[in-house]
């Protein structure tokens, strides 16, 4: 094996003797491969104790001189070829080789490091790589219909750009005014145009699409757009969607029956008999894998046996819908990649891209880079992630891109930046202002507090402030904007309602600005951590029969299937209580509010009690105290909040019934971020003991119900703060 990896080796180098530069880092890489990836010298350094730091610095050259050696080299030899075949176009670059149907669009083949086709094979040849999208004309949509779904299919294939270094090409379709049953006001109908781009010397290529509708257009609704890569299943067996998430996968026919059971709902299925008896009795649903939007920056597949890998990167997320915090799938059981732009997962009906009849629009999703590498044998293929991640580093380096020719895309140049520093004012808690360190900063669509996380029609900015407060928003596209912020451990949200005009070249400091949290008293008492998750509540180990063993004992256990009929379990008869003066938020409170089952098959709903006490001194407070009330998450569901007697009617307050999340169906730990204030009259309490109780009494369904980020009660203060 050593053998074969060093024969390798010298073939590639005399291809670089030539190149002084290229040479002297391939020899260091080809040194590094060869101590860190194999078996033996592995072994051999963890004998060697005084080798670590060594090891550290080697590893930190050898992601620096591998990817030096994958850029692209101006004097190469070889030249990007076009080629047309009977219904396909083919851009080969000499590293690997792409094939798209003509005109549709569709990505058919992509042969690279010896595989004809790292593509699925089986099936329609449109089924391999595509974009895709959901949509309905608005009061359309048939009870439980997702939509029509529309594999973008182009009608006009055009070469944009072609030369030795680059060819992009273009996949278009206009819409049919005359039409009564096509994607009317659906940008891809209208005019759409998706464009593949391919550099030399680069193992990989760039898709990104631009949407257009025109001003008169009738109206429509998008649920759900998407670029979508199925693998060679026989090929691609291990997943990588971040360091501490990846595994071995299932093939998709150990979901179907008998092979697999469905749960509570199609996407959720037990393994019964899978291929590989490793899987047996696991649970896979492809919500399991989900990811936070400022998360997704890699993801993909390892295929072990030839040390090949297939990524998809994501330099920027100005594109996606919701801001940094919304939820989108990424790669899960296919093997399947995919690039999610806009989905109403995790958030509901709030996010349908619902555009009005006439209504004009234009907008750019993308580009992505889908990037392959690959290993000589002998290596650990599984190294392939780190390799995939450094390439992360140099596409962000990168972005905006200058290289492609649509000037919807602007480069660098044609963009603006903001900066400033962001303080918070919390005088009961520090006399001084205190720096928002950690903060999400960002540029979104003019609007309310906290409407950025249901904006999908614009571009958004984010930036998270260093430990002083700093923040610097670059590479922001023009346009009008607010500028909005969250800061974690305080409640709410920051918006100056200012709106700021970007224009290329535009650099705007706002130097100072102060955000002042919801605070109207001390605090008597709080529950939990605002962070707008309830991952620091109680989360319950998952029955042992419906796992996935990529998520035991993990703080990130939520992802289990199925811990909403647990709290039945741990309350079999009466609902959960709640002492602030000795209960442990992360060991007594459950950290979602469910439904909770009956014999007959039906459900009810659940009342939780917040028990304290207020001593003799509170009984002269006259007013309202205040209680505040931070939901992480809400589906389909009522909070009612009573104090003192849990039969009143009408409740203190109550919500209405608010949210469409599904977040508890689909293993998430928070999904829309809600905050409310309730005054609660001094006159409703008593010396001694106090009870608050928060009823959520809509039942009709297992995954209907709440969950909570933070509680805090105020007492009606005005003196007491730190000056």
């Amino acid at each position: 094996m050593i053998q074969t990896h060093r024969s390798t080796i010298v073939c590639i180098s005399r291809k670089l003797q030539d190149k002084p530069t290229d040479f002297i880092m391939f020899k260091l890489s080809s040194h590094v491969y060869r101590l860190v990836t194999t078996i033996g010298y592995r072994r051999h350094l963890l004998r060697q104790g005084g080798w670590i730091v060594a090891l550290i610095m080697i590893l930190s050259l050898f992601e620096t001189a591998i990817s030096q050696n994958q850029s692209s080299d101006p004097e190469s030899t070889q030249v990007l070829q076009l080629h047309y075949q009977d219904g396909h176009v083919v851009v080969d670059n000499g590293i690997f080789q792409l094939t798209l149907s003509n005109p549709e669009g569709f990505v058919t083949g992509i042969r690279y490091n010896g595989i004809e086709n790292v593509l699925a094979y089986t099936g329609n040849e449109h089924d391999r790589g595509y974009w895709d999208l959901v949509w309905n004309f608005p009061g359309k949509k048939i009870k439980k219909s997702k939509g029509t779904l529309d594999r973008i299919e182009a009608t006009k294939m055009e070469v944009i750009t072609q030369s030795d270094e680059e060819i992009e090409l273009s996949f278009s379709r206009t819409w049919n005014a005359s039409s009564t049953t096509a994607l009317p006001v659906n940008i891809d109908k209208r005019y759409f145009n998706v464009l593949f781009v391919m550099l030399r010397n680069s193992s990989g290529f760039y898709s990104y699409a631009i949407f257009e509708r025109l001003k008169g257009w009738p109206a429509v609704e998008l649920d759900n757009i998407r670029l979508v890569f199925k693998l060679n299943q026989d090929k691609f067996h291990y997943m990588a969607i971040s360091d501490e998430r990846q595994r071995y996968m299932p093939i998709p026919e150990d979901r179907i029956p008998p092979r697999g059971k469905p749960l509570a709902y199609p996407e959720a299925v037990q393994l019964l008999d899978p291929m590989e008896p490793e899987f047996k009795g696991e649970v896979d649903d492809k919500y399991e894998y989900s990811m936070e939007s400022k998360d997704i920056k890699v993801h993909g597949w390892i295929s072990t046996n030839n040390s090949v890998g297939f990524w998809q990167i994501t330099p920027s997320n100005e594109f996606r819908s919701a801001g940094p915090l919304k939820q989108f799938l990424g790669s899960h059981v296919g093997p399947t990649n995919l690039a999610v732009f806009h989905s109403t997962h995790y958030v509901g009906a709030e996010l349908i891209m619902s555009f009005e009849e006439g209504e004009a629009w234009k907008k750019v999703f993308g580009p992505v880079f889908i990037y392959l590498n690959s290993f000589p044998k002998g290596v650990d293929p599984l190294l392939l992630w780190t390799q995939a991640k450094n390439q992360t580093k140099i596409e962000e380096e990168k972005w905006p891109y200058n290289f492609t020719a649509s000037s919807d895309f602007p480069s660098s140049d044609q963009r603006g930046s903001v900066t400033g520093r962001l303080l918070v004012r919390d005088r009961y808690i520090r006399s001084e202002d205190i720096p928002a360190n950690g903060s999400y900063v960002g540029l979104a669509a003019p609007g309310d507090v906290g409407s950025w996380q249901r904006e999908y029609k614009g571009y958004q900015f984010w930036s998270k402030a260093d430990e002083k407060g700093y923040f610097s928003i670059n590479n922001v596209r023009t346009g009008h904007y607010n500028l909005y912020a969250f800061v974690p451990g305080f409640i709410g949200d920051y918006h100056n309602q200012t709106v700021f005009n970007i224009s290329p070249g535009t650099n705007i400091s706002l130097g100072d600005l102060v955000y002042e949290p919801p605070r109207d008293g001390v605090t008597l008492w709080e529950i939990g951590v605002p962070d707008r998750t309830a991952a620091e509540f109680y989360i319950p180990d998952p029955n042992p029969t419906f796992t996935n063993k990529l998520y035991l004992n993990r703080s990130d256990k939520y992802r289990q299937y199925g811990l909403w009929e647990r709290y039945a379990e741990l309350y079999p008869h009466e609902d959960m209580v709640y002492n602030v003066d000795v209960d442990d938020y992360s060991k007594n409170w459950f950290y979602m509010q469910v439904t909770r089952k009956q014999a007959d098959g039906g459900y009810n709903g659940t009342t939780w009690q917040i028990k304290f006490q207020l001593d003799e001194k509170m009984k002269n407070f006259t007013g309202n105290f205040k209680l505040r009330i931070a939901l992480a998450t809400s589906n389909v569901a009522e909070l009612q909040v009573r104090v003192n007697d849990v039969s009143k009617d009408p409740p203190l307050f109550t919500t209405g019934e608010i949210g469409k999340d599904n977040t508890i169906a689909r293993h998430g730990i928070h999904g829309l971020y809600w905050l409310y204030s309730v005054n609660v009259p001094a006159s409703s309490l008593r010396n001694g003991n106090n009870t608050i109780y928060l009823t959520q009494p809509l039942a009709r369904s297992p995954f209907q119900g709440l969950m909570y980020d933070y509680i805090r009660l105020e007492c009606p203060d005005t003196v007491s703060h730190l000056t």
